[in-house]
């Protein structure tokens, strides 16, 4: 499943009920299921099938709506069709989106907060990234930079660029993994 949280606990009053839209969205290596397609072996709107049975990686998943208290209940995944968790680095906020909505990100009030949470990053050094199935788009402050398809090598870099007038702004661009 690709990533994790920046911690597990979760908020009170959170749950996942029947919200299920990670098991959409996510890929799970151990299940072999891919990106943006639901898992066969998910209840829709009810839950895992096989919750007692699930992978290591299911059980160990929480999305950002559950443990970070900066997440608006707006941002519940069944209604929100985005799913907020943090890379393994905690260095990259990410929105898995539904490709089933792929511009549930660009409705309000989602995409003002992508906007807020990408201006409120230091030095480049925290990044959000809207991710429909393999497809990346760096959210930046004042732009937003369409990565298309990211290979499973590659990741996302980001340097800072002199503008004239003795400013830099930030770029982003795809790289292989090292």
């Amino acid at each position: 499943m690709a990533g994790s949280n920046r911690s597990s606990p979760l908020l009170p009053g959170r749950a996942c009920g029947d919200c299920t839209m990670c098991c959409k969205v996510l890929g799970i290596d151990a299940l072999e299921k891919p990106l943006g397609k639901w898992c066969a072996h998910c209840s829709i709107g009810a839950g895992c099938r096989i919750y007692d049975r699930r992978p290591q990686e299911c059980r160990d998943y929480f999305c950002a709506y559950l443990t970070w208290a900066e997440v608006a209940e707006a941002w519940r995944p069944m209604k929100s069709k985005i799913v907020l968790d943090f890379d393994p680095t905690g260095q990259a906020l990410r929105a898995h989106v539904d490709p089933g909505r792929p511009d549930a990100w660009k409705a309000e009030p989602y995409y003002s907060q992508l906007k807020r949470w990408a201006s409120g990053s230091r030095s480049g050094e925290f990044l959000v990234v809207v991710l429909i199935d393999s497809r990346a788009i760096v959210i930046l402050p004042d732009r937003d930079i369409d990565l298309g398809s990211m290979a499973p090598d590659e990741t996302i870099a980001t340097e800072r660029r002199p503008v004239p007038g003795g400013t830099a702004i930030y770029h982003a661009y795809k790289t292989k993994i090292a």
